[in-house]
């Protein structure tokens, strides 16, 4: 799998409302700018917090939530999320340019 790099991740994430394939469920997480973001879960669990890039992928802190490194990788036309150890947890199924999931949720 190729490890997508800093400055593709600069042009795919701040702005962009990312929609994951979590195994038949789906997460959403909007990158409101270059520091904040929203998730929310297949569960209905809504976070808001702060990410920054890093060379190889980004770090967030979510308020009332995990901390996590993640990396974005692509493999057979598909970007998928990979956790610390280097393993798939979600496919990018869209990255739509603007907040269409009209995050955060309340």
């Amino acid at each position: 799998m190729k490890i997508l790099e800093k400055d593709t991740l600069e042009a795919i994430m701040p702005g962009t409302t990312h929609r994951l394939d979590m195994g038949n469920v789906e997460a959403i997480i909007f990158y409101e700018d270059a520091e904040k973001a929203h998730m929310l879960l297949p569960d209905g669990k809504a976070y808001s917090g702060k990410w920054e890039l890093r060379e190889r992928g980004y770090s967030v802190d979510w308020t009332n939530g995990p901390s996590a490194t993640w990396q974005l990788g692509r493999a057979d036309g598909s970007i998928h999320y990979l956790d610390v150890e280097g393993s798939p947890r979600a496919r990018v199924t869209a990255i739509e340019y603007a907040n269409t999931a009209g995050l955060p949720k309340t």
